[in-house]
């Protein structure tokens, strides 16, 4: 079924996987506005990641509930960079601001961590992404989404993306 409101766009997965790569493409292909996730996080949760220490779920709550705030009663359409690693995560996301559509990036942990260690300027530890693999649970068949092999390059993996959510 079509919703008359084209939805938003959580590009997903871990560290590394090119959610901000992929979410600013998409944005751009669709005339979105891009959000980057890691831009709400509060400061105690950067020094967190930064440090290799992991985030609990308190630590999440109010982060994700600033994202999801950002994504109610716009009328501009969202393309969205944000890990959205669990379940409840996803439904957070989804609370206030429907129609959210899921694009989850993945591929093998070996590509993801090779691209983890040529990246600087991020705080996210490259030692995390073994923590963000333990937490990460795959879309569930009721939850509105597609996964996306991390091995195709960024502009075909937005361009299925783009077109997964306008068939929304």
């Amino acid at each position: 079924m079509r919703s008359e409101r084209r939805p938003h766009i959580v590009v997903m997965g871990v560290a590394g996987c090119g959610k901000t790569t992929v979410a600013r493409r998409v944005a751009e292909l669709i005339d979105a506005e891009f959000l980057d996730a890691d831009d709400l996080h509060p400061p105690s949760n950067i020094e967190k990641m930064a440090a290799g220490i992991p985030l609990t779920e308190a630590d999440r709550e109010p982060w994700l509930a600033a994202v999801a705030a950002r994504l109610t009663g716009r009328d501009r359409r969202y393309v969205v960079a944000c890990s959205a690693l669990r379940r409840r995560h996803r439904d957070v996301l989804r609370s206030g601001a429907e129609p959210v559509v899921f694009a989850h990036l993945t591929g093998p942990p070996e590509i993801i961590r090779a691209r983890l260690a040529q990246r600087s300027g991020h705080f996210m530890s490259p030692g995390m992404l073994d923590s963000q693999l333990a937490l990460l649970e795959p879309l569930e068949p009721d939850e509105p989404g597609t996964v996306l092999d991390i091995a195709a390059p960024p502009d075909a993996i937005a361009r299925t993306a783009a077109d997964f959510s306008n068939e929304r």
